[in-house]
């Protein structure tokens, strides 16, 4: 675990994705299900990063992560923007989770997706600014262990956001079998 102060851990197209957190354990890396996600650029100030083992995902190795992050601190917004969208969503067909969308101010027509979090704070066409506005109160602490679990050094696991950066424009091709 480490103290970040909402310091940067990746960059991607001349965008600068800041922790989300000022406490975070670890940045894992991973396939996005999103063929628009774009190729996320590990910086070296990111939280203990690892790429995880490849989920068999149609997309590159680091354009989505996983920030483990101090179940106590609140959620702050990785980019300065706009927000898009925000609200909750069912994922995995089972589990209520909230989430986040923002138009990030040096690729408007890109967005920065923020999922795993609870209690979302902002709403679509709010004005956010990297490590300063909160976005929720914490993240949502999954009732399963995730592929990030597996490297923790707390114990409990510490909840994680997920992070990605898609590019709409590009097409995306559901997985065979469809939502739920």
């Amino acid at each position: 675990m480490t103290d970040q102060k909402w310091t940067p851990f990746a960059t991607v197209g001349g965008i600068v994705l800041h922790h989300p957190s000022s406490r975070v354990e670890r940045v894992g890396f991973h396939e996005s299900n999103h063929e628009g996600a774009q190729p996320l650029r590990v910086v070296s100030s990111a939280a203990s990063p690892v790429t995880l083992e490849a989920r068999d995902r149609r997309t590159g190795a680091e354009t989505a992560a996983d920030v483990v992050l101090d179940p106590a601190v609140e959620v702050r917004s990785p980019v300065t923007g706009r927000v898009k969208r925000a609200g909750t969503y069912v994922l995995y067909c089972k589990h209520s989770d909230d989430y986040v969308v923002i138009a990030p101010d040096r690729r408007p027509g890109w967005e920065v997706k923020i999922l795993h979090i609870d209690g979302v704070r902002v709403r679509a066409g709010d004005r956010v600014k990297a490590g300063v506005t909160v976005l929720a109160p914490r993240a949502t602490q999954l009732p399963f262990e995730s592929q990030v679990d597996e490297l923790r050094t707390v114990d409990p696991a510490w909840p994680h956001v997920h992070i990605e950066v898609v590019d709409p424009a590009i097409k995306n091709v559901p997985s065979p079998g469809g939502g739920c």
